[in-house]
């Protein structure tokens, strides 16, 4: 089982990523990586990093038929 310790150690080590890469990374599934990432944001240890939609051609991920795909949400220690 993964901890909230666990979790923030990876991102102080890997900088930003994505809670899917945390999960794979630890082992855990990924709604628990989910719920301790949003612990800590309100704990004031992490904060959300929204990509940008390099790869969207058109700039209108609403209608884009894969489903806002290429927005990603990262995860980053609070400096």
């Amino acid at each position: 089982m993964a901890t909230l310790t666990q979790v923030r150690d990876l991102l102080a080590l890997r900088g930003r990523m994505e809670a899917r890469q945390i999960s794979e990374t630890l082992g855990a599934p990924l709604p628990l990586v989910t719920a301790m990432l949003e612990r800590l944001e309100a704990m004031g240890r992490t904060v959300r990093v929204p990509d940008e939609a390099d790869g969207c051609l058109s700039g209108s991920c609403r209608s884009c038929p894969e489903g806002q795909r290429c927005l990603t949400e990262r995860w980053m220690l609070k400096v």
